[in-house]
């Protein structure tokens, strides 16, 4: 697929890129070479290949989905400049 400096320029405006008039006939060069690429791969036959997320065939590690309170709620509230009967103690935004 060939591109002009005209869509070029229009790519560039969307992509908020400036570009000046001496640089859009090498980028179009260049984009038109990715393109021409793309399509090359759209030819590839992957019919019956699975999508794959990752070369290697690794699972990650599951635990138990258990609600705990973290057990150290003290060392947190004492990391706190202000606190109150156990909770963060802030100023007053609303009257």
């Amino acid at each position: 697929m060939a591109l002009d400096k005209a869509t070029v320029a229009h790519i560039a405006s969307l992509a908020r890129i400036r570009l000046g008039d001496d640089e859009l006939e090498p980028m179009a060069a260049e984009l038109s070479q990715i393109l021409n690429f793309v399509e090359q791969l759209d030819e590839v036959n992957t019919d019956g290949v699975a999508p794959m997320t990752s070369v290697a065939a690794i699972s990650l590690p599951m635990r138990d989905d258990i609600v705990t309170d973290g057990a150290c709620r003290d060392a947190v509230i004492g990391n706190a400049p202000g606190a109150t009967r156990g909770f963060y103690a802030v100023p007053k935004v609303v009257e």
